[in-house]
């Protein structure tokens, strides 16, 4: 059906309940005249077209409905073989192909496929890194398979367990998606709108802003006052960027060492973002967190969704005696535990309830482990990170990029980790 696909910038796709909430925020945004990559919107309906023509309905309400583990994860991986392996419907796939045409028409663009799942993007429920995005795009083949992944990442692991810790079920809801030219970004990042001191932040890498949204690197991380005027630059470590340039699909490479703790935005440009950064809360009328990037024409807005706050916990001045190391906070919390110090993923059944996780790599991944932990330390990441994100939303401080973590800190200590002040300390 045409309505199925819209472009970003017309009325109907700020409608949240056809489109999701990260669609429908860029489309608001787009409206009020901010920059965004334009593109389509691509209605949830059309999903629910693609389950009922590939007759997977019921496969969807046995997912959570079944009482027994084995016969859920029988449900699931039907529901994903299913949207992976079939053809879309040609229903769907006429405006489709319609949009990807309009957006790969330029030359030299690249696409990208984003989830906009109904669910995402929700003051209570960010799902910040639990779906699927398909950058670089080239081939209209490529595209097909990106629409049918992120449409089955809905099922995926991740997602399930996300939403079972919400008491969701992937039966009521549905994914819609945005069709989008890639921003050709030479810088990229995310945005606080509000701190618990009252300011604002951002953070910034070279390149594309995955290596920030999987904690990869150490980014800048940028304070400014309320009015837009900048505080402080904190050059982070960025030794690697992300890249796509047309026909050689998404890379990661190298930063040159001049450029590894250089700051990505001086700061007329940072407070210029500011501004941005207070207009998207504006319009939002609450604190936001954004996502961005910066091409040769200048900021390109990506994503705004719900920014979750705490007031800040005074520690006991006991703490204050011991040794300390400093990051970027994830802003929420104050907490304490044993040290469990991680090397890699196959050792997190290690990690127990009421231990501070202590690591070098803070993904998305770990997100199954918020529920039970008391803190997390990371020597990577930074505070717009999807895992800090995450952890706002659990109420679990966090402190990411602190140099030498999982040297520095002894496994088994006792660790205070202060997610508003980004300060670690341990006793000896």
């Amino acid at each position: 059906m045409d309505d199925w696909v819209v472009p970003l910038d017309s009325l109907a796709a700020t409608d949240a309940g056809r489109f999701g909430a990260k669609a429908a925020r860029l489309a608001a945004l787009a409206k009020a005249g901010l920059r965004t990559p334009g593109g389509f919107a691509v209605d949830a309906a059309a999903y629910r077209h693609q389950l009922a023509a590939r007759g997977l309905e019921s496969a969807a309400r046995t997912a959570f409905a079944a009482g027994e583990p084995a016969a859920a994860r029988r449900a699931a991986l039907e529901m994903k073989l299913g949207l992976m392996d079939g053809p879309i419907a040609p229903k769907v796939l006429v405006p489709l192909l319609r949009a990807w045409r309009d957006v790969a028409a330029a030359p030299g663009a690249l696409g990208v496929v984003r989830s906009s799942a109904l669910v995402e993007d929700r003051a209570d429920a960010s799902f910040a890194g639990q779906f699927e995005s398909f950058l670089g795009l080239a081939a209209e083949t490529e595209f097909i398979i990106a629409v049918s992944a992120c449409w089955a990442a809905l099922w995926s692991a991740r997602a399930l367990r996300y939403m079972a810790t919400h008491g969701m079920d992937p039966a009521d809801t549905a994914m819609a998606l945005l069709i989008q030219p890639l921003v050709a970004a030479r810088a990229s990042g995310g945005g606080l709108s509000r701190t618990a001191d009252g300011r604002m932040l951002l953070s910034a890498t070279w390149g594309l802003g995955s290596a920030i949204a999987q904690g990869e690197v150490v980014p800048d991380r940028i304070t400014l006052d309320r009015d837009g005027s900048v505080c402080e630059i904190e050059p982070g470590r960025k030794r690697h960027r992300e890249g796509c340039p047309r026909g050689h699909g998404p890379f990661t490479r190298a930063v040159p060492g001049v450029l590894v703790e250089a700051p990505c935005l001086d700061a007329a440009a940072a407070a210029e973002l500011g501004r941005l950064l207070r207009r998207c809360e504006d319009l939002t009328g609450a604190p936001v967190e954004i996502e961005w990037a910066l091409d040769e024409a200048g900021f390109v807005l990506l994503q705004s969704r719900p920014l979750h706050l705490a007031a800040p916990a005074v520690p006991d001045e006991i703490w204050q005696q011991h040794p300390r190391l400093n990051g970027h906070p994830a802003g929420i919390g104050w907490g304490a535990g044993r040290a469990r110090v991680i090397g890699c993923e196959c050792e997190l059944g290690r990690v127990g309830p009421g231990d501070v996780l202590v690591t070098k790599v803070a993904g998305p991944a770990l997100g199954q482990l918020l529920p039970r932990v008391a803190g997390v330390v990371a020597e990577l990441g930074g505070s717009t990170s999807h895992l800090a994100s995450l952890a706002r939303e659990r109420g679990v401080p966090m402190v990411l990029g602190v140099r030498d973590a999982t040297l520095r800190i002894p496994e088994g200590a006792m660790v205070a980790v202060d997610g508003v002040a980004g300060v670690v300390r341990w006793m000896c």
